[in-house]
């Protein structure tokens, strides 16, 4: 049976209920293209294109936007040259790109968190899923910072940010991805939930890190650790990958990753 890349999409889209400004969209492409791979990303990077093309696959299912912005405009690159080099090299290809951000964040459970809570082993520790977070309790007291070197060493990266107190034991942590560790979402997490540690991808620097740095100068013992944006959702493309490749054995599907967009120096 030849698919094509709106029997793929519809896969996706089964019993998801998308919102009215959702950003999932094919990007590039057409619906009507027989399928010849798929290549799932986080970032479609110019290396995933490559990687894709060098694959034989003409379906690219990524998180993020290949252009810039979350809504995937590109009127305002219209003259830029890096991007009329990447649609050149995506569109003599006939590379269809799929965006799958608003759907995979609306799987039963999240399948963006719950592809970073199994890279870290963690699953057995959820006691609780609320829409932003996985709530857990460590079963064995561990530090902060043992917790930010564990993260370090199950997701292959260089390196986290810790705010707050490295040292301190913790119980009880959330593990948010992506653009979710802002202050409105974590701080009344850790109110409610009587977190020790706020684990998250990213937000606003002048929010959460501050709140942390003020309980600690109060005397609370609490704890931040950033992964990352691409750091904390890359797992989860990474389990959709296996879940896909179950699904249609017939096409080759693989995962294709990237390094940490940030060298520290």
């Amino acid at each position: 049976m030849d698919l094509t890349v709106q029997d793929v999409v519809l896969h996706l889209l089964d019993n998801i209920e998308l919102p009215e400004n959702t950003v999932d969209q094919l990007i590039t492409g057409s619906l009507d293209c027989k399928v010849t791979g798929i290549v799932i990303a986080f970032m479609p990077t110019q290396y995933v294109i490559e990687q894709a093309i060098q694959q034989g696959a003409n379906l690219i299912i990524a998180h993020e936007s290949p252009f810039y912005n979350h809504h995937s405009q590109t009127d305002w690159l219209a003259t830029d040259s890096v991007y009329t080099d990447k649609r050149k090299l995506i569109d003599e290809a006939g590379i269809s790109i799929y965006r799958c951000h608003d759907i995979i964040h609306r799987f039963q459970p999240d399948g963006i968190t719950e592809g970073l809570i199994q890279a870290l082993g963690w699953s057995s520790y959820v006691e609780q899923r609320v829409p932003e977070a996985d709530i857990l309790t460590f079963p064995e007291a561990s530090t902060a910072q043992a917790i930010a070197h564990h993260v370090k060493r199950c997701l292959g990266i260089d390196y986290v940010r810790v705010a707050g107190n490295p040292d301190i034991v913790c119980r009880h942590a959330a593990v948010l991805v992506g653009f979710r560790g802002n202050g409105s979402v974590t701080i009344p997490l850790i109110q409610n939930k009587q977190l020790d540690l706020i684990i998250a991808g990213e937000g606003f620097e002048w929010e959460t890190p501050e709140y942390i740095r003020d309980a600690v100068q109060q005397g609370k013992s609490k704890a931040l650790i950033m992964l990352g944006h691409a750091e904390s959702e890359a797992p989860g493309m990474n389990l959709l990958a296996d879940r896909l490749a179950e699904q249609f054995t017939e096409l080759s599907v693989h995962y294709v990753g990237e390094r940490p967009v940030y060298t520290v120096i």
